[in-house]
């Protein structure tokens, strides 16, 4: 019995779903334009820039390169990241090219990875201004490798390719804010739907006495239209 019960609530479900679901659809349709007009006229489109260096174990280049010293160098691309990124090298990127911005905002839009588990490393800056980032990246990659020398003591690191930005914005991402604000307006608009039908206690027909009061109905009184006035 109660596993019956269980199935007609859901098939409630389903018709109170159904009979909204125009109203549904429109909400949902509604979110998605409004968060499609907010990712292009409100949300400031950023341009990445990046150029991508090799790490190396030791500073001469003239011997044959072992397994061994490749694994290194691999091992020591997140060891230089954390230099790139550091106060040091930064500082003097804001200070070289007199940037509006802190070191901690500067820090922010600066990415350094290796590149496919490999001991080469790209660098990557996101800015509003294309040109803005390539500089940024290309005074990061003239300096950072003197630094890292005088740092570490040992190996060196060599820019294979120059910095370079996207002629498209990386983010937003139109279609995923759109995506996602159609899914908020779906599930808005199905919860608002379901709680309003919860709370709404009238019974609509005997069905619904039978199920809520547990009581039969004798009988129904018909609507009886009256083709004068039309009602």
């Amino acid at each position: 019995m109660e596993q019956n019960y269980e199935t007609i609530d859901l098939c409630e479900l389903f018709f109170i779903i159904k009979n909204n679901i125009v109203a549904i659809i429109a909400v949902t349709v509604l979110f998605a334009v409004a968060g499609g007009m907010v990712t292009m006229f409100m949300i400031t489109p950023m341009y990445e820039a990046s150029a991508t260096m090799i790490v190396n174990t030791r500073q001469d280049q003239t011997a044959n390169v072992t397994n061994d010293q490749i694994n290194s160098a691999k091992n020591l691309v997140d060891t230089y990241a954390i230099i790139i990124k550091s106060d040091t090298v930064l500082s003097s990127v804001i200070s070289d090219l007199n940037l509006d911005m802190t070191y901690s905002q500067l820090s922010s839009s600066v990415t350094v990875s290796a590149v496919d588990s490999t001991q080469v490393m790209q660098v990557s800056v996101q800015n509003a201004d294309p040109a803005l980032a390539k500089s940024i990246v290309a005074e990061i990659t003239a300096i950072a490798p003197e630094i890292i020398l005088d740092k570490v003591e040992a190996g060196s690191v060599k820019v294979i390719s120059e910095a370079r930005a996207g002629d498209k914005p990386v983010s937003p991402s139109l279609t995923k804010n759109v995506a996602i604000a159609a899914l908020l307006g779906l599930v808005l608009s199905v919860g608002f739907v379901l709680l309003r039908e919860m709370l709404n206690n009238t019974f609509k027909s005997d069905e619904d006495i039978q199920k809520n009061l547990g009581i039969p109905v004798l009988g129904v009184i018909p609507r009886v239209e009256d083709n004068d006035n039309g009602k």
